[in-house]
């Protein structure tokens, strides 16, 4: 063997025992992610599916069109995965008109009252595409965009870094926002989602993860047995815009700080219910501002599944599929009916650019926004 053929071995030797050594790093002791084609936007940008999976085999699938969790694959009490979430089989599904199935919410997720704020005394008009008010980011919210993504390893597990740049003005939203949305798949089996963004203009910010869970994977959600650690709630007008009080939850349908069914009170008559056509509603976490704690816990009788909900926001959207009707056809060809999922969004109040007497929502240059999200499972008796 001539020198220069030895060195080329040893250099190809070299170079696979790393490459070796790199996959065995990310399996099976810590996970690993795979990537997929998920077909093409209409201008013909190619859009990704991204799994991530951990030593327990647990998986969460991510779509940086809208940074989508298109499906969350976890054990039943006996070990059987499961997908929980509500989605689509393919992009066309989410390309239609969608109810936000998985989505990544911003820039203002929630409600905005008649889409209008006022900001160092200047008025900013947002589309106004609920009703008379704006809701999720207006009509091409972060949703609606292809993020640039970065798969990774985390000493917590496989992650996905997702990044977008929102310019001045996009949606009426002042200041140009950089956005960077980390999504971890960790070894506790907790899908954790921590969220950045910084801006060069005041701006109001209110990001959150809009995914429709069923943690029996089929049927309705009313036998789920929900608690949420939260005293009081924002009680809202018929166009679910708050009020601006704070009320106790007791004596009220709003009162879970002991668990209890979904649909134990979701049909009482209580002008608050029939205003949300069942629960659409804020509870003001009880909780530090800022803390990263508890809000929610979840569990399913049948498969023994448990969702706990942590966060360090203020305030947690609870949502129980009251605008699904039938007229939805996701995975598998499930018909989605009534109730067939509800939701969990972290988040601080629905207009609070509008109530001075909710935390703030502004966003200063120089000023970093932080917001984290756990979607930790479980299963339990």
């Amino acid at each position: 063997m001539k020198p220069y053929q030895r060195g080329l071995l040893l250099l190809t030797i070299s170079a696979c025992t790393t490459l070796l050594v790199s996959c065995s790093s990310m399996s099976p002791t810590s996970g690993n992610v795979a990537q997929a084609p998920f077909g093409a936007m209409p201008d013909g940008t190619p859009v990704t599916l991204y799994t991530l999976r951990n030593a327990n085999g647990v998986e969460a699938t991510i779509c940086n069109y809208g940074g989508i969790v298109t499906s969350l694959k976890v054990p039943d009490r006996n070990g059987k995965l499961g997908d929980v979430v509500l989605g689509y089989d393919n992009l066309a599904g989410y390309l239609k008109e969608t109810p936000y199935f998985g989505s990544l919410i911003g820039r203002y997720g929630n409600r905005i009252a008649k889409g209008k704020f006022t900001l160092n005394g200047q008025t900013y008009t947002l589309a106004t595409n609920n009703g008379p008010n704006a809701l999720h980011g207006g009509l091409k919210g972060f949703d609606k965009v292809v993020w640039s993504a970065k798969p990774t390893m985390s000493p917590e597990g496989p992650a996905l870094e997702l990044q977008y740049v929102s310019k001045d003005g996009e949606e009426g939203y002042p200041g140009t926002l950089t956005v960077s949305a980390v999504y971890t798949l960790t070894r506790d089996n907790a899908l954790r989602l921590d969220y950045s963004a910084t801006t060069d203009k005041d701006t109001v910010v209110n990001l959150t993860q809009h995914s429709y869970f069923n943690l029996a994977g089929k049927g309705d959600i009313l036998g789920h047995e929900v608690m949420i650690n939260a005293d009081k709630y924002t009680p809202v007008d018929e166009t679910l815009i708050p009020t601006g009080e704070l009320p106790s939850v007791a004596g009220t349908p709003f009162d879970f700080r002991k668990a209890t069914t979904i649909g134990a009170r979701i049909k009482d008559d209580n002008q608050q219910l029939k205003f949300g056509g069942g629960y659409d509603h804020n509870w003001v976490i009880a909780k530090p501002m800022g803390k990263l704690a508890l809000m929610a816990r979840v569990l399913e009788p049948t498969t023994g599944r448990v969702l706990e909900v942590l966060s360090t926001e203020p305030g947690l959207q609870f949502y129980s599929g009251n605008f699904l009707d039938g007229t939805i056809t996701g995975k598998g060809g499930w018909v989605y009916q009534f109730r067939n999922g509800f939701c969990m969004e972290p988040q601080h109040y629905p207009d609070s650019p509008n109530q001075p007497g909710f935390p703030s929502v502004v966003l200063k240059p120089g000023q970093v926004y932080r917001n984290t999200i756990i979607y930790r499972f479980s299963t339990g008796s």
